[in-house]
């Protein structure tokens, strides 16, 4: 669920930017809106938001065809692949119950990885060498998660296992079905359970099958959708959340995402160890693929460094009609979510939604 289809978003970006872009102005003291404003008058993004500390930013609009004013942390979003850090808290979970261990093969939990010796670990990791699947689908078609890893697995390997990283959808589609196995109620229900019941994050939830819309208030998406590429920068609001899976198919709020942050490193849902493994097995990925230098992949988190020390733990995430930064930093600087309304994961863009995440954490997370 992260970035594909570059010559399309760079299309985007030039259709949205001539229809959005106001007169220039003078740019506001705060550097948390400034970099909002830029992601709405520079880069064409129709609308963007930021919330941390209580304290919520906006810029742009929520439809471009009302013209409505962006909505507030209320707001309803795809989290795209902050999906992954809730699967991967899942599946922490189970290895703290017993249930699971680390270097278990994926195969004892997935028949069709029966001959395979990718690890649990290695697809925490992002490790693994699985090929993307996402790449693979016909998305006016659809599938199974059991139909989508078969593609996967008909194609060449990126390497063998342990032996690199790279970023794949698949290795969290995986995951999902070690849950199913390993929990006996499937990843959604799991999640529910020990997630989003135990942190009281009433706004987040798993799309039912053929669901498309989003549920409550909500700003409208834009960007090139998936299953017709050749219709050009559509709304694609409404997308089939429920075939993203484990690997990007929550919706939540800043509210809520802000919380999950919170209470995962607060310590609420994993005993220290667990934890602490997520956050020291990790990946050098700096200058990989929307890594800048000094980042870190742990177990479906990452760490980013701050321009006032320290770092933030997070994970970010990308859709035709979205992208999404933010996490928790270290040093009591705070938690913000910061999400745009089309997609926004590269060039420039991508530096001023990064900008402004940091920028929010190094105020304090006062927002």
């Amino acid at each position: 669920m992260r970035r594909t289809r570059l010559a399309a978003a760079v299309l985007l970006a030039a259709t949205l930017t001539g229809a959005l872009s106001p007169a220039a102005a003078a740019r506001p003291s705060d550097p948390v809106q400034r970099r909002l404003d830029l992601l709405v008058e520079r880069d064409g993004v129709p609308g963007a938001l930021a919330y941390g500390g209580g304290t919520t930013r906006t810029a742009g609009v929520s439809d471009m065809t009302t013209n409505r004013q962006m909505v507030g942390p209320q707001g309803r979003f795809r989290l795209a692949s902050n999906t992954k850090a809730f699967t991967a808290t899942a599946v922490m979970r189970l290895v703290a119950d017993g249930r699971i261990r680390l270097d278990d093969r994926a195969g004892t939990y997935v028949p069709q990885l029966a001959t395979h010796a990718v690890t649990v670990r290695q697809l925490l990791k992002q490790t693994s060498g699985l090929p993307e699947y996402t790449a693979l689908v016909d998305w006016s078609k659809g599938g199974t998660s059991q139909e989508y890893l078969a593609l996967a697995l008909g194609a060449e390997p990126d390497f063998e296992p342990g032996t690199g990283w790279g970023y794949s959808n698949t290795n969290y589609l995986v995951l999902g079905m070690v849950i199913d196995r390993a929990s006996g109620v499937g990843f959604r229900t799991y999640v529910e359970r020990t997630i989003l019941r135990p942190l009281h994050l009433d706004d987040t939830y798993w799309p039912a099958p053929g669901e498309l819309a989003l549920r409550g208030p909500h700003a409208r998406n834009y960007g090139v959708h998936p299953a017709f590429p050749e219709a050009g920068v559509v709304d694609v609001t409404e997308l089939p959340g429920y075939e993203f899976g484990a690997s990007g198919g929550l919706v939540s709020t800043p509210g809520d995402l802000d919380a999950f942050w919170n209470g995962l490193f607060g310590g609420r849902l994993l005993p220290g160890w667990a934890l602490g493994l997520m956050t020291r097995d990790t990946t050098d990925v700096g200058g990989r693929d929307v890594y800048p230098a000094g980042s870190r992949y742990g177990y479906g988190i990452a760490s980013h460094p701050l321009s006032c020390g320290g770092v933030y733990w997070g994970h970010g995430g990308d859709l035709p009609g979205g992208s999404v930064g933010g996490g928790r930093a270290t040093r009591g600087r705070g938690t913000v979510t910061v999400y745009t309304t089309t997609w926004a994961g590269g060039g420039e863009s991508l530096g001023h939604l990064q900008g402004a995440v940091d920028a929010a954490l190094c105020a304090g997370g006062r927002g």
